[in-house]
């Protein structure tokens, strides 16, 4: 949820009563000082940070957090800190709820101590896997003992029931937030998710040899027909955007790059485009030029059709789940 989380996001949904994370993985440790305090000063209820450990500035990131412990509740992440770094956190009464897409993941999570696993399905936005929730999340829960939270898939109060049926303690919802009136979304990106449908939607693992679900645009038609120096001219574009946005190096861009592909396990140029790609995120949703930006979503962005304030949404979505939970409860003898 980069560029999308951003204080008026959180702000919003933690005033309607969700919980809400800022999006600092693409922030420069200047920028997530100044946008926790725009955050302390709209609300006073708690709220979370999400981050990369691999980010430049990371450390310079965690020591904001721990910080603002009297008011940052918990941080979210994919790989990430370690069992010292989570055991601050921890020690600081601030809760680890990492986002994982695999059984072996949730397993590794609770072994280095994090509190709860934010599960995510197949169906989930940005990067995925290909296991849908209803099956993941199952096999999750059957395999750890620290609380779940269900994503993917979940856009309203009859995914929650469903949710709290498997066993979660609730949801994670990332378009149907992204698709609220307190989103910084540029209107046009808002405009083209309205439009579409399903059968618009992609998995595409051309942008960095990772499996991602986006809508389909222009530059993601472009990509799906390039070849491999393509990619390159595309991650070298990207790596220039990045370096002059953030002030990183280049080893800096390389070394967060191999940490958010498997610790450098991808080919470089898919390592790089890894890195860089938030970039032509950013100029869809930041400036709606969705022309030549990419547009990440869930599979739920297809049914997506109005845009709501944060609060409706919530207020919607709880009056929902209890409403089909008492329509179940209707059928005991």
């Amino acid at each position: 949820m980069g560029w999308v989380a951003e204080p008026s996001l959180v702000i919003g949904s933690v005033e309607a009563g969700a919980f809400g994370f800022l999006g600092a993985a693409v922030m420069t440790p200047d920028e997530a000082r100044a946008k926790i305090l725009e955050v302390r000063n709209g609300t006073d209820k708690p709220f979370g940070v999400n981050f990369h450990m691999f980010q430049p500035g990371a450390d310079q990131i965690v020591e904001t957090i721990l910080a603002n412990k009297d008011q940052i509740r918990a941080v979210s992440f994919g790989r990430g800190p370690d069992a010292k770094m989570i055991g601050r956190f921890k020690d600081a009464g601030i809760l680890c709820i990492p986002t994982v897409g695999a059984v072996k993941h949730a397993q590794k999570m609770e072994q280095l101590g994090c509190d709860m696993v934010t599960v995510q399905g197949g169906e989930g936005g940005g990067h995925t896997g290909s296991v849908p929730s209803t099956i993941l999340l199952p096999q999750v829960l059957d395999t750890v003992k620290i609380p779940v939270v269900a994503a993917g898939g979940f856009a309203d109060g009859r995914g929650l029931a469903a949710a709290l049926s498997f066993g979660a303690v609730g949801i994670a919802m990332g378009t149907r937030f992204l698709m609220t009136q307190e989103s910084p979304v540029h209107a046009q990106a808002k405009a083209s998710y309205l439009k579409a449908g399903t059968d618009q939607i992609i998995v595409s693992t051309k942008l960095d040899g990772i499996p991602q679900r986006l809508i389909r645009t222009p530059l993601m038609d472009r990509i799906e027909k390039s070849g491999p120096l393509s990619m390159w001219l595309r991650a070298f574009e990207a790596a220039m955007i990045m370096k002059r946005q953030t002030g990183a190096s280049f080893g800096d861009l390389l070394k967060s790059a191999k940490g958010m592909t498997g610790h450098g396990e991808q080919p470089l140029k898919q390592a790089l485009m890894a890195a860089t790609m938030p970039t032509l995120i950013q100029k869809a949703v930041v400036h709606g030029d969705v022309k030549d930006g990419v547009l990440a979503t869930g599979l739920v962005g297809g049914r997506l059709n109005e845009i709501p304030t944060c609060r409706e949404l919530v207020d919607r979505t709880i009056a929902e789940a209890l409403a089909r939970m008492d329509a179940v409860a209707a059928l005991r003898p």
